[in-house]
């Protein structure tokens, strides 16, 4: 059987984001700031995010990763993080409403957010074992 492509997050944000064309921040500016409440996610269309957690870089986004879910599927809306951009980028969105339709839509879209978050979640594991 063959292997059915996915699309990758970033391009589903895209396909479902209400806007017509991304948000764009420059090298330098704050996407969302550590205990903001969020009401979207991105996707890294074009460029590098740094997520900041009590004042330090715990890692770098590149093209095609997602962040910023967190804020929309927990009940405060809080960011837990602050992201900047490295670069200048281009980034796509979803509300919670289209974010939320995303998933019952495009059941694929669930599972490679899942994937995001536990690559991410293995990169901080492995980085926190080797700083012991």
């Amino acid at each position: 059987m063959a292997d059915r492509k996915m699309l990758e997050p970033v391009r589903t944000i895209e396909l479902f984001q209400k806007a017509p064309s991304p948000m764009t921040f420059y090298a330098g500016q704050i996407i969302f700031r550590e205990g903001d409440l969020g009401d979207v996610m991105y996707g890294i269309i074009e460029g590098e995010v740094q997520m900041w957690v009590n004042g330090k870089v715990i890692e770098t986004l590149y093209s095609g990763d997602v962040f910023g879910t967190g804020a929309l599927i927990h009940s405060d809306f809080q960011r837990t993080s602050t992201a900047i951009a490295v670069t200048d980028t281009q980034l796509g969105f979803l509300d919670r409403q289209r974010f939320l339709y995303a998933v019952h839509q495009t059941p694929m879209f669930s599972l490679q957010i899942m994937k995001s978050y536990s690559d991410r979640f293995r990169r901080l594991k492995s980085q926190a074992s080797l700083n012991n």
